[in-house]
């Protein structure tokens, strides 16, 4: 893909596409111009080499020429070139003419003397022939050319088809002198056909046998090291009998052939000591729940009877909702990887890396509330990270197709030049510019080189001056002209209006111009705006996701994706490694649909008031989901397989056959056994069969509709008759017929005979606004829609699926983000989540009744549930809070006087919930003031966020009534965290502002009571108390950012929770419906006759 192409910009339903050349360059070039250079002499594209890079014929002055020139003028022409006439030297591939000198530096010993040995059309046959053979696609062996080549056999091969020992394929005893008849001398290949016979190859008697890998004393201790150690496989196998053989490579290292071969990961049980007492006190804590619910359901109290039935919905729910949380946290586990062992395998010395190609997603909207400068960041991160730069491709979504985001690209690629080789040289982390200058560590720590601090001072300036140019642009948009932005040619920015709009492609760096200041190559760089229209539902952030899906399976198709948000960078250069390990693992891989990493954060005061890092829920929650299914998706920091996001179900694992018991009869046997089963078995074996060759047939179909693109046929004819896996799959897919090819490609892969232009124009067709009508984009294809948070909605899809994930916590964080770290900010991030949740639990794809016959086991069925079901537990938290201002001013409780053995029940629920978060803190590792602060924002989300989110929610999906709650800022000082001080109001504030205030009087009046009544009053009044004091110590944090930095509550808050609280008291004099009603005084005989 050409970096140097221009901007793409181009609408598939108006049949409209231009192309906006950068640098100033004169007006849109015609689409054909995109795929290279243009040869001077036939007007061809110049194409590119087998390397991939751009085919130059003269090495002096770089004429324009493409090859099939370049060949005719050195056999036939005048073998100079047209431009500067230097002799044309001999390219490797080329053939040798008369007059070549001896060149020392090009050895192509196979192509030397082939002058006229094979005519155009062979050469063609033959390269699609084995890009068939190699790659699962091109064309065929046709039945009128000569059979030379064979396509690969389907047998199983060791070793992956890779020489694992010292000995040359040259020296082996059996090697295929040629293959196939013909009479042509062709490259050798790897594989031969078995129908064909074996050509041995002679033996020199003279030479001994080691010299072609018999009888030497390395083959002989080659030879018995693995019947060792396959004698000990096989004794293990016996001895465990196949109940501890686990299928998904987590169970003991096995002795295997080298460390090469061993697994990439491995599972690590929590040790027995922590997770035994942890899981009895679990069950300890629910028989104490049965217990205490006896005694209250059978002991109310009468003279408040609403106050204790309310008191009892409430611990009812809250219960509940324990055991939705607690059980999903049953089996926690932890993972260790070994990144040398991924690189002794994939990595080999001497030879092309085999590590999988990675589609980085890196998703924008407003360049306003998100700075151009920390997404520059991110993405200069991705391009530096620690992998192959050809396996990399990093696509940004503009959703708002902002100029802004554009040019700050384009300076970032631009920078890029600068700052990857800087950071491979001298191995910094992390590599994204804005954090590793602000680290206040000793930058010369193990740096041995003497020209780092030289280069890092120079690197900081080179910095600074990018960000001086990035500010510069973001304080030019701040006024937008009355014609809109021109691009630098004076073509009209595209994208001027947000609402209709083409869709927009750049390839900022890619295969030529794509290179460093050291002359490397450089990972690809993709801008992307999708078309938009009016009248068009585009499904806000995944719907951007599912274009770049699309577009990145066009252009490169890599097997694997990695998402971020424009604000997470990768902190840890090798993280994309650590994902490689159980993605690329041969025993676990194939079942893995994800690897999710947790979310750690920059910028956030060390006290984490309003428990913005999640701990709890990153090393406590997912930890146990790790050890079930795997781990929900949380929107960021997540590597996908491509084949997941399309619907499609987990590869099924094969189980050994089962024992049996000779005592039993033969018949009973079959009776009981086999019976039930055998009908199944068929059934199952024939729907395997039959999906099978659809998937052939599917292939078939495709890659002839992609050949018949190539060669300019306009459409397939459709069949009459009924519905063919072709129609299935772009009904499927959409009809774009490269990208339906590209889903066929479980190891990723592109056309490699299709050129850039058509793939451009295939990417902008694919990102319309109607390419998904009538297709399954967001039902059941990629990320799902129907709610805010499509995160765990595509999750949850795909482990219904039959999907397993993986949570991976490296050493060093994976990537870190930026967070809200002021109250309102926060509220309105848990608004957003909790929204999300209600959407999904008001929709068809509701835990509760969806998934169920699938792969979905019961325990991750109860996390999701729990998931969805947590914004609802607002609404008995707020009656829950508000019951101990209640009891205070009424003088009542929601419990009668307490027995001995009821007292015995509610110390024991209370020393089982302080020993459960104890031993969870104790296995986790999570300190005691990220669960306090927790634990404390629960209740401060559950009464303000939570509770709007299932007002909001309701409105929606039942009224269709949108509603938004907006903020208004107060700026805030440049200090250090002033964010955290800066206060901005909200409608949320107001019911936890109106509890603390109720709460606060309910003590005051509480209190007086007691001392106006008397000693006896103080006794009832402790329980009182200490329910109020839980209310305003979960609100604490709450408190203090109502009143800031300045220790002073805004006005409005004032007015607000005052009058609330006022109605509040009034409403309760009037009313007042837990005093017991008497129809007179109570007399009691005094004794004396009043008569």
């Amino acid at each position: 893909m050409e970096a140097s192409a221009g901007l793409v910009a181009g609408s598939h339903n108006r049949n409209e596409l231009v192309v906006i050349r950068r640098d100033g360059e004169s007006g849109p070039k015609p689409l054909q111009q995109l795929s290279g250079q243009i040869c001077q002499i036939c007007g061809d594209d110049v194409g590119l080499t087998v390397e991939g890079e751009l085919f130059v014929a003269c090495n002096e002055c770089a004429f324009p020429v493409c090859r099939t020139c370049y060949e005719y003028e050195r056999r036939e022409g005048s073998q100079v070139c047209p431009q500067c006439k230097t002799r044309f030297k001999r390219l490797k591939g080329s053939a040798r003419v008369a007059g070549d000198e001896e060149e020392d530096d090009v050895d192509d010993l196979e192509n030397e003397f082939n002058f006229d040995g094979r005519s155009k059309e062979d050469m063609q046959y033959l390269a699609e022939a084995m890009l068939q053979g190699h790659m699962s696609y091109g064309r065929g062996g046709d039945a009128d050319m000569p059979q030379v080549v064979h396509t690969m056999p389907q047998v199983p091969l060791l070793t992956n088809g890779q020489m694992v020992d010292d000995i040359p394929p040259e020296q082996h005893a059996l090697v295929p002198s040629f293959m196939g008849g013909g009479g042509k001398r062709i490259h050798p290949l790897p594989f031969a056909d078995p129908n064909l016979p074996v050509q041995p190859r002679s033996m020199d008697p003279s030479k001994d046998l080691a010299a072609y890998g018999y009888g030497s004393v390395a083959w002989k201790e080659r030879m018995e090291n693995w019947k060792q150690r396959q004698e000990k496989l096989q004794v293990m196998r016996n001895e465990n009998g196949g109940k501890d053989w686990d299928p998904d490579g987590d169970g003991p290292d096995l002795p295997l052939m080298d460390e090469a071969r061993q697994p990439l990961s491995r599972k690590i049980p929590l040790p027995s000591s922590q997770i035994n007492p942890y899981r009895m006190i679990i069950i300890i804590r629910l028989v104490v729940l049965g217990f205490f619910f006896h005694y209250r359901v059978t002991h109310p109290v009468s003279d408040a009877y609403a106050l204790w039935l309310t008191s009892v919905i409430c611990e009812i729910w809250f219960a509940i909702s324990w055991i939705l949380d607690q059980f999903p946290k049953w089996l926690p586990i932890d993972r260790e990887t070994y990144l040398d062992r991924l690189s002794l395998r994939y990595e080999k010395e001497g030879q092309p890396s085999r590590l999988a190609p990675v589609d980085f997603f890196v998703s924008t909207v407003d360049p306003s509330k998100e700075p151009p400068l920390v997404t520059a960041n991110t993405v200069l991160s991705i391009l530096a990270v620690d992998y192959p730069v050809d396996k990399i491709s990093c696509y940004v979504s503009d959703d708002g197709a902002a100029m802004l985001t554009f040019e700050a690209l384009s300076e970032t690629s631009e920078f890029a030049r600068k700052w990857v080789p800087f950071c491979k040289k001298f191995n910094i982390e992390p590599r994204a510019p804005e954090w590793y200058f602000a680290q206040k560590i000793d930058y010369l720590k193990d740096k041995v080189l003497p020209s780092f601090v030289k280069e890092r001072r120079a690197m900081k300036r080179e910095y600074e001056e990018f960000k001086v140019r990035i500010n510069a642009l973001v304080a030019k948009a701040q006024k937008v002209p009355e014609e809109g932005w021109t691009m630098q040619d004076g073509t009209p920015w595209p994208g001027n209006n947000v609402r209709d709009h083409p869709g927009m492609i750049q390839v900022f760096l890619g295969q030529s111009g794509g290179h460093d200041t050291d002359g490397n190559e450089l990972p690809r760089l993709v801008y992307v705006s999708r078309e938009k229209r009016p009248g068009f539902n585009h499904h806000k952030k995944a719907g951007a996701m599912n274009a770049l899906v699309r577009v990145s399976a066009v252009l490169t198709n890599a097997p694997y994706l990695l998402n971020l948000d424009c604000d997470h960078y990768i902190n840890n250069s090798r993280a994309l490694r650590e994902a490689m390990c159980f993605m690329m693992d041969p025993l676990l891989g194939k079942k893995v649909c994800y690897v999710q990493f947790p979310q750690r954060f920059d910028g956030i005061d060390r006290h984490d008031r309003y428990a913005n890092r999640n701990i709890v829920f990153f090393d406590i929650n997912m930890r146990g989901l790790d050890g079930i299914q795997g781990p929900i998706y949380v929107g960021t920091g997540c590597v996908f397989r491509r084949q997941s996001l399309y619907g499609t179900d987990a590869p099924k694992t094969k189980k050994p056959p089962t024992r049996t018991c000779n005592c039993w009869p033969k018949w009973c046997c079959c009776g009981f056994c086999c019976g039930g089963r055998k009908k199944n078995k068929s059934t199952k074996a024939k729907q395997e069969k039959k999906r099978g060759t659809f998937r052939k047939a599917d292939a078939g179909a495709m890659v002839k509709k992609v050949d018949s693109i190539e060669e300019g046929k306009e459409g397939i004819e459709n069949g009459k008759s009924a519905l063919t896996a072709e129609q299935k799959l772009e009904k499927k897919f959409g009809q774009s017929p490269v990208f339906v090819a590209s889903t066929l490609l479980e190891d990723g892969g592109t056309l490699k005979g299709a050129t850039a232009a058509s793939l451009l124009k295939e990417a902008i067709h694919v990102i319309s606004c109607g390419y998904e009508d009538k297709t399954d984009w967001g039902k059941e294809v990629g990320w799902i829609y129907g709610s805010v948070t499509e995160d765990i909605l595509t999750g949850f899809k795909m482990h219904c699926h039959g999907w397993r994930s993986i949570y991976c916590i490296p050493s060093r964080p994976a990537f870190k983000g930026s967070a809200p770290i002021n109250l309102s900010d926060r509220l309105h991030q848990v608004l957003r989540w909790a929204l999300g949740s209600v959407e999904i639990f008001l929709s068809r794809h509701c835990p509760l009744w969806y998934g169920y016959g699938g792969g979905l086991k019961w325990l991750e069925r109860l996390s999701y549930i729990n998931a969805t079901v947590y914004p609802w537990t607002s609404i008995p938290l707020l009656a829950y809070c508000t019951l101990p201002a209640v009891c205070l001013l009424t003088g009542k409780f929601i419990t009668p006087e307490l027995s001995n053995v009821a007292s015995l029940w509610f110390i024991s629920l209370f020393i089982c919930i302080f020993a459960t978060s104890i031993l969870e803190m104790r296995w986790s590792g999570v300190g005691i003031d990220d669960w306090w602060r927790n634990e404390q924002f629960w209740v401060i989300g559950g009464v303000s966020a939570h509770l709007f989110a299932v007002v909001q929610g309701l409105l929606k999906v039942l009224a269709g009534i949108d509603t938004n709650f907006t903020v208004t800022s107060k700026a805030g000082d440049d200090e250090e965290f002033s964010e955290l001080y800066a206060f901005k109001w909200t409608t949320l504030l107001i019911p936890p502002t109106t509890l603390l205030i109720i709460n606060l009087i309910g003590v005051v009046a509480g209190v007086s009571n007691a001392i106006n009544n008397g000693y006896e009053s103080w006794g009832p009044l402790f329980g009182k108390l200490f329910f109020a004091f839980w209310v305003i110590v979960h609100l604490y944090p709450f408190l203090k950012g109502l009143l800031g930095r300045q220790n002073r509550t805004p006005t409005i808050i004032i007015v607000w929770s005052i009058l609330l609280a006022s109605i509040f008291s009034l409403l309760w004099v009037r009313i007042d419906p837990f005093l017991a009603k008497s129809d007179g005084p109570v007399l009691e005989e005094c004794g004396l006759d009043c008569n």
